[in-house]
């Protein structure tokens, strides 16, 4: 084993008995973390008897991202099963909502040589694909050490990231340079990886931008509309992250909108509902409405799992969250996907280029503080025309930048052979 590698996981050991500490703190407030437990230590059930493609996609967006090319390996492929893997519950929900039971799902364990080596040997999969930026390096030596097939995809490095990797700069160099292939994003993160150490980095643009919403988003978001309806345009932050929801309530403090608001992480929705509470809002929690709000609500919490889609149909434009703090910004493709006029923070360097474009194309509108976010929410309420020039702006943009699914297959599609 490498000096770096044996250094790194001689900390992943002194750390492992703070593991169950962690799960069952989470677990308070998201019980699905006390869930599954023996996968996160590479213990599992039956192993599928075809030949398997795995995916590991950590989280909501990477495995909301992978579904294009999931379902393109599926038609592809039929010999093989897909299994998909997972770091957390929302994710693992996400994976059973799109997918059902066509394909299978576990937690990936944690980097541990043990865990990662009984993980391979259990499922034995053909080959490997991770999404985004998932660096675990143990897991990446097993899978040189096995010969398998291990793709680095749909790779984004932020320069904030490519700094705080460069700090373990040997560790990383050798994942990277163990990886079969790596496919950036852009152009930008190509670049950044190949500084870290891997010299042979393509780019096949963003799988995100070849997500289509789901069968029926509008018909769902249409009714979400009527059950919304209380006579007034509707304003929809999405994906928020803490400290967001005080800015965002200050900003349309006072003006004549229904306001929804969308929490990233489940386990922040009471937390939010509190933060309305004490400002003495009239709010409906999402989850228990059964019949249209009474007219004097002035926001909607969005305390469901699985609607995004449906909320950004329902609404007149949205504003992002994640980017009015140092938070990176969270994926504004989904709401392009959907034509809606698009509003994003200062801070949106997870997403930079696709944030880039946008803003360039017309498509959104950035602001750097709760004043500027009240000043375009009351410009865009005033313009319809506006709005109606960013939603054709906001459907050119996803039009013109997807295939990654695509180009990603033609990569793929020589390893498989080979197998």
């Amino acid at each position: 084993m490498h000096m770096y590698r044996f250094l790194y996981t001689l900390l992943l050991y002194l750390l492992l008995p703070l593991v169950p500490v962690k799960l069952i703190w989470r677990g308070i407030r998201q019980p699905e973390y006390l869930r599954h437990w023996g996968e996160r230590f590479g213990f599992f059930g039956r192993p599928s008897k075809k030949p398997l493609i795995w995916l590991h996609c950590v989280s909501v967006g990477e495995t909301r991202a992978a579904e294009p090319l999931v379902r393109a390996l599926m038609v592809n492929y039929p010999q093989h099963h897909i299994l998909l893997t997972h770091g957390t519950p929302t994710g693992r929900a996400t994976g059973k909502a799109l997918f059902g039971d066509t394909v299978q799902q576990v937690y990936l364990p944690y980097d541990l040589p043990y865990a990662v080596q009984r993980f391979l040997r259990h499922f034995q999969p053909s080959i490997g694909l991770i999404m985004e930026t998932e660096l675990w390096f143990n897991l990446i030596a097993a899978c040189k050490k096995a010969n398998i097939p291990l793709l680095l995809v749909n790779a984004r490095l932020s320069e904030r990231s490519a700094k705080g990797y460069a700090r373990i700069g040997g560790l990383v160099r050798e994942g990277l340079q163990n990886l079969t292939v790596i496919s950036a994003q852009t152009e930008a993160d190509a670049k950044r990886l190949r500084l870290l150490g891997k010299t042979q980095v393509s780019v096949a643009g963003n799988l995100k931008y070849d997500v289509k919403p789901p069968e029926g988003s509008e018909l769902r978001g249409s009714r979400l509309r009527t059950l919304f309806d209380t006579g007034k345009p509707i304003f929809l932050a999405a994906s928020t992250r803490e400290g967001e929801e005080r800015r965002i309530l200050d900003a349309v403090e006072g003006l004549d909108i229904l306001t929804v608001i969308v929490p990233r992480h489940p386990q922040r929705f009471d937390k939010v509902s509190d933060i309305m509470r004490n400002r003495g809002l009239s709010f409906q929690r999402r989850s228990q409405l059964t019949s249209a709000v009474p007219p004097h609500t002035q926001v909607i919490l969005g305390d469901s799992l699985g609607e995004m889609f449906s909320y950004y149909a329902a609404c007149d434009f949205t504003f992002i969250g994640g980017s009015l703090l140092k938070f990176g910004g969270q994926n504004l493709i989904e709401a392009a996907a959907m034509g809606k006029p698009i509003i994003i923070g200062k801070y949106t360097y997870n997403f930079a280029e696709p944030s880039k474009n946008a803003v360039r194309m017309g498509a959104a509108i950035r602001v750097r503080t709760k004043e500027e976010l009240r000043e375009q929410i009351l410009y865009l309420l005033h313009n319809p025309a506006k709005r109606e020039r960013m939603q054709a702006k906001a459907l050119q943009f996803c039009e013109s930048s997807g295939g990654a699914g695509k180009r990603l297959l033609e990569l793929v599609a020589p390893l498989i052979k080979q197998l």
